[in-house]
């Protein structure tokens, strides 16, 4: 992995954290996703005409991983709706490395190695232990009912890499390929909010400016993925990406109060150092 690439997948680390908690601080968190889709619809729409076609081999991962996309923002959405965002996040982002590694063991023929078995060790151990904190007494939850649902939407994030992993080689163009499924997949959450709510909350301009932005984030944190996907092994990419719960616990801390722990700085800690593990590998 070249320093550039390198550089670009730790920014997009920190991006894709930013706009989870942008997610999470939301009062209505399906309007949220809404809006931010909104805006991944109008900006892909608008780059359309200015990029190649992608190849038909890679459009059947297009529609799947736009189809996962659609499935992950409804389990992000009910996620956050159980647990803070320095619980959700570490486990769904961390999870999905050990599935992202098995997949592209499974299905590209990347080759798992003994060091893998410390990084889901780390990973294992770090969901666990954030599962037993718990939430804060007054967000009246149960220790670790937040689990299931984040467990989900990591299960979903480690199949859609592993589509995209082999779309985006498949495409002939990594813009292309992106722009494609960004069009594809936006349009899935607000129709659905369509069908399922009467009229939207009433946010204020910065509320709404804050989702928009977010949904903006989202396009340049996941392009900066599927690019470099395009050239480099999936394990390292998204192992790499997930030291994002480190940035997501420290966000949680600073913009949403939320507690930020010794125990849960190492429980993040693991999971970062996990999916580390499982990069040496694949690399």
């Amino acid at each position: 992995m070249t320093p550039l690439v390198l550089a670009g997948v730790t920014l997009a680390a920190i991006l894709h954290a930013g706009w989870n908690a942008v997610l999470r601080g939301g009062s209505d968190r399906l309007w949220s996703m809404t809006l931010m889709m909104i805006a991944v619809g109008g900006t892909s729409a608008a780059a359309l005409p200015f990029l190649p076609w992608p190849a038909p081999a890679s459009w059947p991962y297009i529609v799947a991983s736009a189809v996962i996309h659609a499935a992950y923002n409804l389990s992000l959405v009910r996620a956050y709706r159980s647990g803070e965002l320095g619980q959700i996040y570490p486990v769904s982002r961390g999870s999905s490395p050990v599935l992202v590694a098995l997949g592209a063991a499974a299905f590209a023929q990347e080759r798992l190695t003994v060091p893998a078995v410390i990084g889901i060790a780390l990973v294992s151990g770090g969901i666990l232990s954030l599962a037993l904190q718990g939430a804060r007494p007054r967000d009246g939850q149960r220790k670790g009912g937040f689990l299931p649902a984040a467990l989900v939407t990591g299960a979903l994030i480690g199949a859609y890499t592993v589509v995209d992993g082999i779309g985006v080689r498949l495409a002939g163009n990594s813009l292309a390929y992106a722009n494609s499924m960004f069009l594809l997949w936006s349009v899935t959450t607000p129709v659905i909010y369509l069908f399922g709510r009467q009229r939207p909350p009433a946010y204020t301009r910065g509320q709404t400016m804050a989702a928009l932005g977010g949904g903006l984030v989202s396009i340049v944190a996941y392009g900066i993925v599927i690019a470099a996907m395009q050239s480099g092994a999936m394990g390292v990419v998204s192992a790499l990406r997930e030291t994002s719960v480190v940035y997501a616990a420290l966000i949680g801390r600073l913009f949403l109060n939320e507690r930020l722990t010794a125990r849960r700085i190492a429980a993040c800690l693991a999971i970062a150092g996990g999916a580390a593990c499982l990069a040496y590998p694949a690399g």
